[in-house]
């Protein structure tokens, strides 16, 4: 004999659950008659053989005819026969906000920058979303039906997807192409234009109340970043360069140099994985200017090592004539220092030129 449910409800509602499905194993056996009690911020609905059917608000309901008529037409053969025990599943839809969901880009969001760098940007966020299901029979249909269970973490992936992609298609619809501009959409998407990312979560059943996040910022883009989404190798290998260049002099010391080449050396390593013939290509390409860097940096290294060996050379300071020289004797020292500083490429000739006419004109004033 078929157990039969007088008293359909589910209380206990986790603070993660979307869907809980009375019974959880098996088909439940009900009759005209029973009782179903819904929470507030509940939905209780009705399916019988995958076919979703009734829906029942918060409170206490009593199954007839009149407030389940789908079920009771599917029904009608046993209501007409003066049977009033039926099967089917009674899912338990929560229908409360989920806050502080949180977010990120992973995999960051491809943004294009035509004629800058690489040709492109990946940007990095992070933050939060509060989200709920909006329309409960759509969003059953999408997800709950057949599972004794829905929980946040069943879908969190999805949520996830769909949030970039919207974000991602705003930037592109947008024609953002700085970090800037992104940085101005998210403020717009955090207080008056819910509407944009919304819609395709509609078309899910849920909606997202509230939007928070970070501020973006820029991956460093690696050899197999430039491969894998077509950038423009070239440009992308002398921004790198420059890069390096500009760290190594901003180091007095030959360590900032060597570190700088063993960056450039280990851009050139190479990906260990399959290659077609075009990404082979780029990837050659890419490691002929990464040789160039390791030479640049090489001559980096060596007229620095000049130029220290130079300042060593100096006299010392007691030895430097005044800046401001009185005397003949003194004038004929800062002069002699000049002719040292132009053979040490200290001075432009031209500069050299200009300060020794100036201290000879002086040396002449004084009898020189």
């Amino acid at each position: 004999m078929p157990r039969i449910i007088d008293v359909i409800s589910h209380p206990n509602v986790m603070e993660d659950e979307l869907v809980w499905r009375e019974p959880q194993q098996g088909n439940g056996d009900f009759r005209f008659g029973s009782q179903v009690i819904v929470q507030e911020s509940q939905v209780a609905i009705f399916v019988r053989q995958g076919q979703v059917l009734d829906a029942l608000g918060p409170g206490a309901h009593t199954l007839n005819t009149g407030n389940i008529p789908l079920l009771s037409s599917a029904l009608n053969f046993l209501v007409s026969s003066g049977k009033n025990i039926f099967t089917a599943d009674v899912y338990f839809v929560n229908l409360r906000d989920l806050p502080q969901v949180t977010w990120g880009t992973n995999p960051p969001i491809y943004m294009e920058t035509p004629g800058r760098g690489a040709g492109f940007m990946l940007l990095r966020n992070r933050g939060v979303i509060d989200i709920g299901i909006e329309d409960p029979i759509r969003f059953l249909k999408q997800y709950g039906i057949g599972r004794p269970s829905l929980r946040l973490a069943d879908i969190r992936e999805r949520i996830q997807t769909i949030l970039l992609g919207e974000i991602t298609e705003l930037i592109s619809k947008e024609k953002i192409n700085s970090v800037q501009e992104a940085n101005r959409l998210i403020s717009s998407l955090e207080s008056a234009s819910l509407a944009l990312l919304n819609t395709e979560f509609q078309a899910l059943g849920l909606r997202i109340k509230s939007f928070q996040a970070g501020t973006f910022d820029v991956k460093d883009l690696t050899q197999e970043d430039i491969i894998k989404y077509g950038g423009d190798a070239r440009t992308f290998a002398e921004m790198r360069r420059l890069d390096i260049a500009e760290a190594a002099a901003q180091n007095p010391g030959l360590g900032g140099a060597a570190a700088g080449a063993g960056l450039g050396l280990g851009l050139g390593q190479t990906l260990g994985a399959a290659m077609n013939p075009e990404q082979a290509a780029l990837q050659q390409q890419m490691q002929q200017q990464q040789m160039m860097m390791q030479q640049m940096m090489m001559q980096m290294m060596a007229n620095q090592a000049n130029q220290q060996q130079q300042q060593q050379q100096k006299p010392p300071a007691a030895q430097q004539p005044p800046a401001n020289p009185q005397t003949k004797e003194e004038i004929e020292a800062l002069i002699a220092n000049l002719d040292m500083r132009l053979a040490n490429g200290e001075i432009s000739e031209a500069t050299y030129n200009r300060l020794v006419e100036r201290w000879e004109k002086r040396l002449k004033e004084l009898g020189g």
